[in-house]
């Protein structure tokens, strides 16, 4: 009789995961596949970088023996689908409540949208990175109508220190809903099981993925003791 396929993995929402991590999944999964750095471009003049470092420098057998599956490319400007449940994202006030929540009280949640431990750029300003964590958490900034066009147009110009935290802000939303936009395209088109070990981003996705009619398979890994 034939054993039933063991499931393949898509980690979310980052491009690395601890270690620990890593063995949970590779003791549960055939394969755990692993997307590169999300470089977005959301306007001609404006992106991010970052040092393209992946999972198999630090494990190159299990690039070998095929248990880790890395390159998938999200960088770039927005393809129009992506870009369209994006808006939907920031226009649904449920996934809103979840990702203010999740800014407000989950500190791994802050650390991968803001770099706090150093003064960051708002507007013009630099502002030291508790204060401005503490400024963004104000519920304002959840109850403020935010879309693509809004975010791109606080990027094009130089901005007043409010209008520069609703570009932070915004620029948070985005980032965070593209990653798990492209964790819904990769999963389908590779025939893939979502799984993240962040609370947090499993919520967010979940919201997303009942409003727009997403198959609802995604893996939760609850950290304990790392």
């Amino acid at each position: 009789m034939n054993q039933p396929r063991v499931p393949h993995a898509l980690f979310y929402p980052f491009h690395l995961c601890h270690q620990e991590t890593l063995v949970r999944l590779l003791s549960r999964f055939a394969t755990i596949h692993f997307r590169d750095f999300m470089a977005l471009r959301l306007t001609p003049m404006s992106g991010m970088t970052a040092f393209q470092d992946r999972m198999g420098m630090s494990f190159p057998e299990l690039i070998e023996s095929g248990r880790l599956v890395q390159g998938y490319d999200v960088s770039g400007p927005l393809p129009l689908t992506v870009a369209a449940v994006i808006d939907r994202d920031l226009r649904d006030p449920l996934w809103r409540a979840r990702f203010h929540t999740a800014f407000c009280q989950d500190r791994r949640f802050q650390r991968g949208l803001f770099d706090l431990s150093h003064s960051i750029r708002i507007g013009n300003s630099l502002v030291p990175g508790p204060a401005a964590l503490l400024r963004l958490m104000n519920d304002s900034f959840r109850q403020r109508p935010f879309d693509l066009d809004r975010v791109r147009s606080l990027l094009t110009g130089p901005l007043a220190l409010e209008d520069g935290y609703h570009c932070q802000y915004g620029l948070g939303l985005v980032t965070t809903s593209a990653s798990l936009v492209y964790t819904h395209t990769l999963a389908q088109s590779y025939r893939l099981q979502p799984v993240t070990d962040s609370p947090a981003h499993f919520s967010l996705y979940v919201q997303s993925c009942a409003r727009e009619n997403w198959p609802r398979i995604s893996h939760l890994l609850i950290r304990i003791g790392y």
